[in-house]
């Protein structure tokens, strides 16, 4: 039951300004969204994107990957935290507070 423990099953957010002024900078930022889709992200907001991963080793795995595809210019930072700590994210649309969706139970066939 270790494998599932809540502080170990992470979360990596990538948060990012880039530059959107010319078209150079325009495709750059869509390219590094798309990469950040095709290696399993979500849009959490507008310029922060989330995957929720089994272990921290596994997260490594994927902090690398995007390390890999950093755009040229703007910024970009990424942030790894517990499964714990996610849980007390407070989220509020407006003044109306909502509630955090839990993900779907990840299987491991291995």
């Amino acid at each position: 039951m270790d494998r599932i423990s809540e502080y170990r099953v992470m979360w990596i957010l990538v948060l990012f300004d880039l530059p959107t002024e010319t078209k150079k900078d325009k495709k750059a930022y869509a390219e590094f969204r798309k990469n950040l889709q095709k290696d399993g992200f979500t849009m959490f907001q507008f310029s922060i994107y989330i995957r929720h991963c089994a272990s921290s080793e596994n997260a490594d795995v994927h902090v690398k990957r995007v390390k890999s595809f950093l755009p040229e210019f703007g910024s970009v930072g990424i942030i790894c935290i517990t499964d714990k700590q996610f849980g007390n994210i407070e989220l509020f649309y407006g003044k109306k507070g909502c509630k955090v969706e839990a993900p779907g139970q990840q299987l491991e066939l291995f």
